[in-house]
């Protein structure tokens, strides 16, 4: 069975703000016209993170999916809060990390695998300024060395 993926929406954001520790694939409960929306490449995950109630349910939240034009009254409201797909032993396992002082759960990126809606969420623990200002370093010694390396 081959797996059929298209990558949606990416949160180039959280790699810079959070150290990323550990990834877990999560469906996502929507609405009849949000998943049209969302193959239509009308999702924003940026501002967005996870929310665990009662140590039970997962939530996205603050994630904005577009209504879609031709349902019009049977529109979604564009941020409500969507729940995760998770087994219950997953969500146990990330409240656990979560309790952790500076630990908290976003979204990395949203794709259709097989037709279906999937969201990879990853704990992350928060950079400080320092660590941010170390990546950009980074980045921009790894983009000078390839533009020495095209030049020649």
């Amino acid at each position: 069975m081959t797996e059929d993926i298209k990558v949606v929406a990416t949160n180039r954001k959280a790699g810079f703000e959070y150290f990323l520790l550990d990834k877990i694939e999560a469906g996502i409960a929507l609405q009849g016209s949000e998943i049209k929306s969302i193959r239509a490449g009308q999702i924003s995950i940026q501002e967005s993170y996870v929310e665990i109630e009662n140590g039970e349910q997962a939530f996205l939240v603050e994630a904005h999916i577009a209504p879609y034009e031709q349902a019009n009254r049977f529109n979604h409201d564009p941020r409500r809060k969507r729940r995760l797909l998770l087994h219950k032993k997953e969500i146990r396992k990330l409240w656990d990390q979560v309790r952790i002082k500076g630990m908290t759960i976003v979204p990395t990126r949203v794709y259709l695998k097989n037709g279906r809606a999937k969201v990879e969420i990853a704990l992350a623990k928060g950079k400080k300024a320092y660590d941010k200002r170390a990546s950009i370093a980074k980045r921009d010694e790894a983009r000078s060395a390839e533009r020495e390396t095209r030049v020649r």
